[in-house]
This record gives C-alpha cells, sequence and structure tokens, in this order.
C-alpha cells in the first residue's frame, strides 16, 4: 500500500469522506460533500479515486458502483477480496480469505484461465437487521 503522506490534497479529501461514511458512496454523492473543499467536477473525484483504488486505499464495489475506504490495513498483493453487503442498512465487511484465493488460483491454473483481480460480492442480510426483523 502506498504512503498516506504521498497523498495529495484531493485524494486525502475523497478518503475522509469514505473512511468516515457509513455507507458506500458513489463518485457525484463525493463531488455533491466535496464541493465547500472545491470540488467542482466529477472528473476530481474520479481521477483521486482511481488513484485511491490503485494505491490500496479504497475499493469498488461494482453491484453498488460506489466505493468504501479499505477496512484494515492488510496485503493486497493477494487477488481476490470480498465484501458482504446488507441491503438493508448498507453495512460492508470487508475481508479476504487465502484458502479461497489459493482454490480460485488453482481453478485459474487447470484451466487456463488469466484473471487479473477477483472481487466477490455477496449481498444480503447483516446479523444486526436480522435480529431486528426477528
Amino acid at each position: 500500500m502506498a504512503a498516506r503522506n504521498a497523498l495529495t490534497k484531493n485524494q486525502v479529501c475523497v478518503l475522509e469522506k469514505l473512511e468516515a461514511a457509513g455507507a458506500p458512496l458513489s463518485a457525484y454523492t463525493l463531488l455533491d460533500q466535496l464541493r465547500e473543499q472545491g470540488f467542482r467536477a466529477p472528473l476530481q473525484v474520479y481521477r483521486a479515486l482511481d488513484t485511491l483504488v490503485k494505491s490500496g486505499f479504497v475499493h469498488r464495489l461494482e453491484s453498488l458502483n460506489s466505493f468504501v475506504a479499505c477496512a484494515e490495513p492488510h496485503d493486497h498483493s493477494h487477488s481476490m477480496t470480498a465484501f458482504a453487503i446488507c441491503d438493508i442498512c448498507g453495512q460492508v465487511t470487508e475481508f479476504s480469505d487465502h484458502a479461497i484465493g489459493d482454490q480460485l488460483d488453482e481453478w485459474m491454473r487447470s484451466t487456463g484461465f488469466s484473471a487479473k483481480k477477483a472481487v466477490i460480492e455477496l449481498r444480503g442480510t447483516c446479523a444486526k437487521c436480522q435480529a431486528e426483523a426477528a
């Protein structure tokens, strides 16, 4: 992971908004929230997000077309990251499992498939929302 002190002002602003958010945010939501910090165009947000994703500070949730700050410092050199997304409260839990990653790697070796990355998104209901519904 790149050093946080190497980030630009715009990248830090975007990262701080994502870290403070209770749920994933779209680029346009970020733009709306960052107008007071001088953000005027979507391109400013997208450039910051692109660098933050490449540096391992932020993840893009494909199914939601939104972004979340990385939950904790961990090894981003593995090819598999997974997210459990609650459809009720929007909570996102990030995890990686080396055993699952190893199984995917073995499958790719056996089939000759070459993947750049794997993002697994589990959609459903978190334990807290299930308990509240009971």
